[in-house]
């Protein structure tokens, strides 16, 4: 999914979000090839099913991207 950057000065940027089943494995794995996360994991959202984590990094060029989990409840 792509979207604007919310109160950024990011004029002509997309934010590009990719879901993932385990935000903190992918994270390890995009840090170890040069990725730099701005922050661990974190809790967006409780949906009625689910809790919807989001970890946000910039990527080789600079762009912000995000990786995104819908963690289901039990």
């Amino acid at each position: 999914m792509l979207g604007q950057p919310e109160g950024s000065s990011e004029r002509h940027s997309t934010v590009g979000y990719f879901r993932v089943d385990n935000d903190e494995r992918v994270q390890w794995f995009l840090s170890s090839r040069g990725a730099v996360f701005e922050g661990k994991p974190h809790l967006i959202a409780k949906m009625q099913d689910h809790d919807l984590w989001m970890a946000f990094f910039r990527d080789l060029d600079g762009n912000l991207r995000t990786l995104t989990s819908e963690v289901p409840r039990h």
